[in-house]
């Protein structure tokens, strides 16, 4: 008997007739570059997701390893066990999530694969890694992705059917591997210590969260927590490598060129998730980010006072209405190096006078603190001098009342509208390590500081996001109108008209160089800029219209990010950009919007700009 398949039901065109409709797409994203096999060929690289995609340099963890050995000089002598990251299955049922590797474990080695130990010797500094013996079996399920030679951009060489050798991975990883039935015996010789701690934004532990696959006999217990190793590897990670920040660079430019594409396509009676899928589709196939830093926000509307939108219970759903804020907060992540990032814009194409007063008083708040990043700074400070700028804009808006910025910010008036932290450290994790950690200054309990991930003073090699930002929650409203310490500084019938609009949010990632900073974001940020690109235009611009914004403009060549120069507006010598004047009036703007007096082009160089 032989069976025919199916006729396809009328609504499936042909094939050649979908092809014919697919090539007449108008797709503003450009064609992907194709891989050249053997295009780098001697240039040494640990990691690369093709030709079009940035190229991590071999030594990059090596590097890391030498950074925290360094910071455990002190460290009594033996051994520390390092847990890598478990591979999870969805509930009761066998489908494997996607892996992502632990952030300590993939700092110091970079391997991509779950179940894995690592061991670091002390005081020599000898590394030893201890890979699962996987059965035969799983040679039929599994593609072994072993890099036999160094060009990467030539593909892995999947040796189907194959399971790896421990040569192979030793060769992979540049670092000895046994198998991890032989950790016991490894580690019976010499006393042995796993890092103990708790992570000051999750509250959660690091050696609960990853156990120990098997017993050791020699560990030492320790009841201080944290203990030296937990501070000196999460030490290690808050300087980041030239090496690293040039990832961390990637992964912003990326994402930057993504939030560009989301600008340009919004339009009311779209889904915010529409706009999440636009900016996954753009990271994964114009950058080679498989994976986002963390779950995107896309929040329309009064949603965009939700600071952290977009989970479970409120899924990106929403429909964009012609009026309203979008606030898109979404970040790529390139070798578990993250990008956080958020613009706001108008959904529509341009801003109403109350929503323009608003940015650029959240613009306004980011070059106040653009103004002072240098080694030294204290990143409380920064936060207060981004309050301050916020609550100049409200008074402007008519929420505050005239003449009361100063005693409203000592009354902690700020923490209603910034109730979150001004930033935090970024890298392996979005909200990277070494926040609070001991000697450091602790966390503060006023209203607004409280909320910071960190306290610490600046230092050269630090990489932060800046995201200051403006809500309207209707919750921190209530309490503050009830509360006379703070209602008296508020005008109650202005602030009602407010209800439902929702926040601004602006956030770039930047790293403190040894004068300055440099910043990885090249989003569009002034109003002028927003507001040309959701009409269309083209990005980056032909023209930087806030150099001092310290946006370092780049492009893609042979595996690396190339500086541009993109020429500068400049204001005349002691014009001042994107300050509030208090008691002005809500058609009296300064900054982004405008320009103040004659201009002059620039090189669009940078004082903060380091060269790595």
């Amino acid at each position: 008997m032989r069976f025919l398949p199916p006729t396809p039901p009328p609504r499936h065109q042909p094939i050649e007739d979908m092809a014919s409709v697919i090539a007449s797409l108008d797709c503003k994203t450009p064609p992907l570059t194709p891989s050249t096999p053997g295009a780098f060929a001697g240039d040494p690289c640990f990691f690369s997701r093709g030709a079009h995609t940035f190229r991590v340099p071999a030594n990059l963890h090596e590097d890391n390893r030498k950074r925290a050995i360094t910071l455990l000089k002190d460290h009594p002598p033996g051994i520390i066990v390092l847990v890598g990251g478990v591979a999870r299955t969805r509930n009761d049922s066998d489908h494997e999530e996607l892996f992502r590797q632990e952030s300590y474990f993939q700092h110091l080695f970079g391997v991509k694969e779950p179940g894995w130990v690592g061991c670091l010797e002390m005081p020599s500094g000898t590394c030893t890694l201890f890979a699962p013996e996987l059965p035969k079996s799983y040679a039929v399920w599994h593609v072994c992705g072993v890099f036999v030679t160094l060009e990467l951009d030539a593909v892995a060489a999947m040796a189907m059917g194959k399971i790896a050798t421990r040569s192979e991975l030793s060769n992979r990883y540049g670092v000895k591997v046994k198998w991890l039935s032989e950790l016991q015996e490894h580690c019976s010789k010499a006393k042995c210590y796993v890092p103990r701690g708790r992570n000051s934004d999750s509250g959660k532990r690091i050696d609960e969260a990853l156990p120990l696959p098997v017993e050791l006999p020699t560990l030492v217990h320790s009841t201080t927590i944290p203990n030296h190793c937990f501070v000196a590897l999460a030490e290690s990670r808050v300087i980041k490598s030239i090496d690293e920040r040039k990832l961390l660079r990637y992964a912003s430019w990326v994402s930057s060129n993504a939030h560009a594409e989301v600008m340009r396509e919004a339009k009311a009676g779209m889904m915010e998730y529409q706009l999440e899928a636009r900016f996954l589709y753009h990271c994964a196939s114009q950058g080679g980010c498989r994976s986002c830093a963390y779950t995107s926000i896309c929040a329309c509307g009064p949603n965009s006072a939700v600071l952290h939108y977009g989970h479970a219970g409120a899924p990106n759903d929403r429909r964009l209405e012609t009026g309203d804020l979008a606030l898109l907060d979404m970040g790529a992540e390139y070798h578990c190096y993250c990008s956080d990032l958020t613009c706001t814009m108008p959904v529509g194409g341009k801003f109403g006078p109350a929503q323009r007063i608003v940015y650029e008083g959240v613009l306004s708040a980011q070059r106040a603190v653009f103004a002072m990043l240098k080694p030294g700074v204290s990143w409380t400070d920064c936060h207060l001098a981004a309050e301050n700028e916020v609550l100049k804009a409200l008074e402007l808006l008519g929420v505050l009342k005239k003449g009361c910025v100063t005693e409203a910010q000592r009354a902690c008036v700020g923490g209603v509208f910034l109730p979150c932290g001004l930033g935090h450290f970024i890298g392996l994790d979005t909200h990277d390590v070494g926040g609070y950690l001991p000697g450091q200054p602790a966390r503060s309990t006023r209203p607004g500081l409280a909320k910071l991930r960190t306290a610490r003073t600046l230092k050269q090699g630090m990489c932060l996001t800046v995201e200051p930002g403006c809500y309207f929650i209707d919750a921190l409203l209530d309490d503050a109108l009830k509360d006379p310490s703070l209602s008296k500084f508020l005008n109650a019938d202005r602030l009602r008209g407010f209800r439902g609009f929702g926040g601004v949010r602006l956030e770039d990632v930047v790293c403190i160089t040894s004068n300055g900073f440099e910043n990885f974001t090249t989003c569009p940020r002034t109003i002028n800029e927003v507001q040309a690109v959701m009409a269309g235009g083209t990005w980056p611009p032909p023209v930087d219209e806030a150099p001092d914004l310290g946006r370092r403009w780049a492009r893609f060549v042979n595996g690396a990010l190339e500086d541009v120069s993109v020429p500068g507006i400049v204001l005349p010598k002691g014009a001042r950009r994107g300050s509030f004047s208090p008691g002005g009036s809500p058609g009296t703007r300064r900054g982004s919007g405008s320009l103040i007096g004659r201009v002059r082009a620039s090189s669009g160089s940078f004082s903060g700009r380091e060269d790595y």
